[in-house]
């Protein structure tokens, strides 16, 4: 059974930091590109981060360049999102999604919280 299980979140006072894992299991991890959204009230999903299955190719919003990094281990077939000087709109629920050719499937979400 695939399921992508997210962790990490919480709350966070401005300019801290915090860590986003995700954890893959029911497919070939090394194979698929994955990615980071995040979600905030009344707002759309927004895709923040993706990276290639190599681990070597990624991209990032522009709103969070320079503070997020994204990354992941293929021996354990683990996603994970770091992210630095947050700021009060980075507070969202947070969501990995791994893309398959023809489809994609999300995680359960973790919620982020940047206030004071």
């Amino acid at each position: 059974q695939m399921q992508l299980v997210e962790s990490g979140g919480g709350l966070v006072q401005p300019g801290g930091s915090l860590t986003l894992s995700c954890a893959a299991s029911g497919f070939i991890f090394r194979t698929y590109p994955m990615s980071w959204y995040r979600q905030a009230p009344g707002k759309e999903r927004e895709l923040v981060a993706n990276i290639d299955s190599t681990g070597r190719r990624k991209n990032y919003v522009d709103s969070v360049k320079g503070r997020f990094i994204i990354s992941r281990d293929n021996f354990k077939n683990m996603l994970y999102l770091q992210m630095n000087s947050l700021k009060q709109e980075d507070t969202a629920v947070y969501y990995c999604r791994v893309t398959f050719p023809s489809n994609q499937y999300w995680g359960q979400g973790t919620q982020v919280t940047v206030s004071v």
